[in-house]
């Protein structure tokens, strides 16, 4: 149970800055408050409603001393409401003092990568691409490809895209890590399952106040574009390869037809992976948090497998297996992971912060 004191003083904080929101000429610096106050508003109206039930529940304990029969029953039954209501805003008010991730908010860099398994291992990239395209038409999200490496069959080697909206990365965050795939390719003439795997990177979109690269540290590479099985796409060199030297990270782009869009949409890439490294380093320092890395892409590593002939999909993480596998695909119930994965992610964090 959280303690009053600790109450007293984020009411105290947010009468504070509703009595600066109100005399503030400077509106950047209005701007700025708002924010505060809205994000500290859903707090302070659970520890009101906290303390408004607490009151309550002591009333209604008198009431069971005082008096007998009838009144009393109901008062007991009354009790033991109040007393649910206190538990579970008690929790729903732990979880918003949590330390927030501030990169939750940021758009998100998508990096899908076929893994072991040859052609079967690019086509199953594909359904992971086209998986999130989906989930992200129906949460209303924008997606762009920046680059794209097509297999010999329709498959995907490796693609990155960016996906732009309310909350991407904070939603997205726990889909790195090593996909599996359990089925019988189209190739396979005895009926054999096969088990392929694809590999997905999510980074959070840095801007350029997150991350400063200065133009000395780029190397800029510029080559011819190619399409699938090397054929090439353009007669002019328009796709961009930038190396920042400091780092060794690499990022590249030859989607479109102008070398300033690939260039900049490269850019968009690198600033994400050289702020993505810097922001795991910071969280493994501060916490010693769970590793978010993606792994090699071996069959043996993997937070979910697909099973095509079970109709199943499980993830490995949470034991969570839904027998839904081609409504996840088509992006309809992949939310019903994602928020079992977010809530496991907070009961975690809560239990650390005992």
């Amino acid at each position: 149970m959280l303690s009053k004191e600790k109450f007293e003083n984020i009411l105290a904080a947010y009468r504070e800055l509703e009595k600066e929101l109100s005399s503030n000429p400077d509106s950047r610096k209005i701007a700025e408050l708002s924010k505060k106050f809205s994000e500290m508003t859903p707090l302070v109206e659970k520890i009101k409603k906290y303390e408004k039930y607490r009151k309550e529940l002591a009333d209604t304990e008198d009431l069971i001393n005082s008096e007998e029969g009838e009144i009393k029953e109901i008062a007991v039954t009354e009790k033991k409401t109040l007393e649910n209501n206190i538990e579970n805003l008690d929790t729903e008010i732990k979880i918003l003092l949590l330390p927030k991730d501030d990169s939750d908010q940021k758009n998100a860099i998508v990096e899908i990568r076929a893994g072991t398994g040859g052609e079967e291992a690019a086509l199953f990239a594909s359904d992971i691409f086209r998986m999130y395209v989906k989930y992200s038409e129906i949460k209303q999200w924008k997606t762009e490809i920046i680059d794209i490496s097509h297999s010999s069959h329709d498959g995907i080697k490796e693609v990155t895209i960016n996906i732009s909206g309310k909350d991407v990365f904070g939603k997205l965050k726990f889909e790195s890590g090593t996909h599996r795939v359990q089925r019988v390719p189209e190739t396979e003439s005895g009926g054999r399952i096969h088990t392929s795997a694809a590999t997905v990177a999510v980074l959070p979109e840095a801007t350029e106040v997150d991350v400063l690269i200065e133009e000395k540290d780029l190397r800029i590479d510029i080559f011819r574009s190619s399409g699938p099985g090397g054929q090439s796409v353009n007669t002019t060199d328009s796709a961009v390869r930038i190396t920042h030297l400091p780092t060794g990270t690499i990022a590249q782009c030859q989607d479109e037809k102008s070398q300033h869009k690939n260039k900049a949409k490269a850019m968009t890439v690198l600033r994400a992976r050289i702020y993505e490294a810097e922001r795991l380093k910071k969280e493994q320092e501060r916490a010693l948090e769970r590793k978010n890395q993606v792994g090699t892409g071996d069959r043996s590593e993997r937070i979910r497998t697909y099973n095509f002939p079970q109709g199943r999909v499980t993830d490995h993480r949470i034991s969570l297996t839904l027998y839904k596998l081609e409504q996840i695909l088509n992006g309809e119930s992949l939310d019903e992971i994602i928020s079992v994965l977010l809530a496991d992610d907070q009961a975690k964090r809560l239990a650390d912060a005992q």
